[in-house]
C-alpha cells in the first residue's frame, strides 16, 4: 500500500514552505521553553499562570480574563441542566455571557484531575496564538485561586463522537458527504498545525471527541492541553512521555515516546476509519477479532470483495460508487505501520479535496453487490486514489 498518486507531487512538496502564523509572537525559543515548564510549589502554580500568560504572550493574548463569579453567573452556578460534556479533564457547561448574550462552552478543569497547570497554560497560549477556521476559538479563561477554567465558542452540534458512535436507535447517522466534509476540515486543522504554524505543533490527542461541530457541521479541533511543539532544525522527533488515548496513538510513539507529526497522521487515519465504518477504535462488546478497529480493518484493506463490509450500516448504501474505495485508500495510507511511509497532512487534504470533487460529480451509489465495486482496483495488496 505504497501508492498515493493523486496527492504526492514532488514539485509541489519542494515548493511548499512553512508560512509563519504566529505573527504577533516571534520568539519561538521562549515559547518552546514555556511549553516544557514545570512548577515547584502550589503558590507558584497559582501566581505563575497570569504572569506567564502576560509575559510569554507579550500582550498579544486576545482571550478575556474572567472572574469565577462571572462564570458562575454565565452557567447558573454550574448547574446540572447546563452540563454538556464530561471527561477525565473535568466538566463542560453551556453558558451565556451577560455582556454579549453569546453562548459559550465553559470547561471547568478538575482540580484533582489529570489536566494540570502546565496543560492549562499550554492550551491558553496555543489557542491564543494559533488561529484557523478549523481550530476552536478560545474566548477567555479564569485562573482565580484554585480554579482553572477555559471558555470556548459554543459548538451547537457537539462533538463528532456524539453523531457517529453508539447512536440511539432514533438518531439518524451522518450522511456520506457530511462525513467527508468533517474529515477534510479536520485534516486542514492538522495541516495548519504541522505545516503553517511556526514552530510546528503536534496535536497529540486527535480523536472523535476532540473534533467539535458548528451549526453547519464544520469541524474544529479542541482540547490542546497535550499539544507539543514539533522538532525544529536537524531534530527528527520530540521525545516525551506517551500521552493520549489508547487506540489512537501511533505504534512508534506508543513504543518509544518519539513524537512526530506523522503520529498525528496515524491518529487521523483512525478517526477517518471511524467515520467510514461507524465503529469505535476499541470496542470490547464486539467479537475478539473485531474489538480493535485497525486490527479488524487491516486484512480487509487487501480484499476488494470485503470493502462494503467496512461501510457504516447507517449509511444504508448511500455513498458514491467509488467514494468508499478512495476513502479507504486514504485511511490505509495514514495507518501505515512505518511512520515514514505515511503521507503529510497536506497530501491528505489534497486527496480529500479530490474525493469531495469526485463525490459531487457522481450520482450513482453503492449497493450490496461487491462485483459492482470499482474495476480500476490495482491489486489485492495496493490501494490507489485515481
Amino acid at each position: 500500500m505504497n501508492c498515493f498518486p493523486c496527492c504526492m507531487s514532488e514539485q509541489k512538496l519542494s515548493k511548499k514552505s512553512l508560512k509563519k502564523s504566529l505573527k504577533d509572537y516571534d520568539d519561538a525559543k521562549n515559547f518552546a521553553a514555556f511549553a516544557n515548564i514545570s512548577f515547584k510549589s502550589d503558590e507558584s502554580k497559582r501566581r505563575y499562570i497570569a504572569e506567564a500568560i502576560t509575559k510569554i504572550g507579550k500582550g498579544t493574548i486576545s482571550a478575556e480574563v474572567f472572574t469565577f463569579r462571572d462564570l458562575c453567573t454565565a452557567t447558573k452556578n454550574f448547574c446540572h441542566e447546563n452540563l454538556i460534556g464530561e471527561g477525565g479533564f473535568g466538566r463542560v457547561y453551556k453558558g451565556e455571557l451577560g455582556k454579549t448574550n453569546n453562548s459559550v462552552a465553559v470547561k471547568q478543569l478538575d482540580r484533582n484531575g489529570f489536566q494540570g497547570n502546565r496543560e492549562f497554560l499550554v492550551e491558553v497560549l496555543m489557542l491564543s496564538l494559533l488561529h484557523h477556521s478549523n481550530l476552536v476559538n478560545l474566548v477567555g479563561y479564569c485562573a482565580e485561586g484554585d480554579q482553572r477554567i477555559l471558555v470556548y465558542e459554543y459548538m451547537p452540534n457537539g462533538s463528532l463522537e456524539d453523531h457517529l458512535l453508539d447512536l440511539p436507535l432514533e438518531k439518524k447517522g451522518l450522511d456520506w458527504k457530511t462525513r467527508m466534509k468533517i474529515a477534510e476540515g479536520a485534516a486542514r486543522g492538522l495541516e495548519y498545525l504541522h505545516e503553517t504554524a511556526t514552530p510546528p505543533v503536534i496535536y497529540r490527542d486527535f480523536k472523535a471527541s476532540n473534533v467539535l461541530l458548528d451549526e453547519n457541521f464544520n469541524p474544529k479541533l479542541s482540547d490542546f492541553g497535550l499539544a507539543k511543539l514539533g522538532p525544529t532544525g536537524d531534530k527528527t522527533h520530540v521525545s516525551t512521555r506517551v500521552m493520549g488515548t489508547y487506540g489512537y496513538c501511533a505504534p512508534e510513539y506508543a513504543l518509544t515516546g518519539q513524537l512526530t507529526a506523522k503520529s498525528d497522521v496515524y491518529s487521523f487515519g483512525v478517526v477517518f476509519l471511524e467515520l467510514i465504518t461507524g465503529r469505535r477504535v476499541i470496542d470490547n462488546r464486539r467479537a475478539t477479532e473485531e474489538q480493535n478497529l485497525v486490527v479488524w480493518a487491516t486484512p480487509l484493506f487487501k480484499d476488494r470483495r470485503k470493502f462494503t463490509l467496512m461501510a457504516d450500516p447507517l449509511l444504508e448504501g448511500k455513498f458514491p460508487k467509488k467514494g468508499l474505495y478512495q476513502a479507504l485508500a486514504i485511511a490505509a495510507m495514514c495507518l501505515q505501520e512505518e511512520a515514514g511511509t505515511r503521507p503529510l497532512m497536506s497530501d491528505v487534504v489534497t486527496a480529500l479535496e479530490f474525493l469531495s470533487v469526485k463525490n459531487g460529480e457522481e450520482e450513482e451509489y453503492m449497493n450490496d453487490n461487491a462485483d459492482e465495486f470499482p474495476a480500476d482496483y490495482t491489486s489485492d495488496s495496493e490501494l490507489k486514489v485515481d
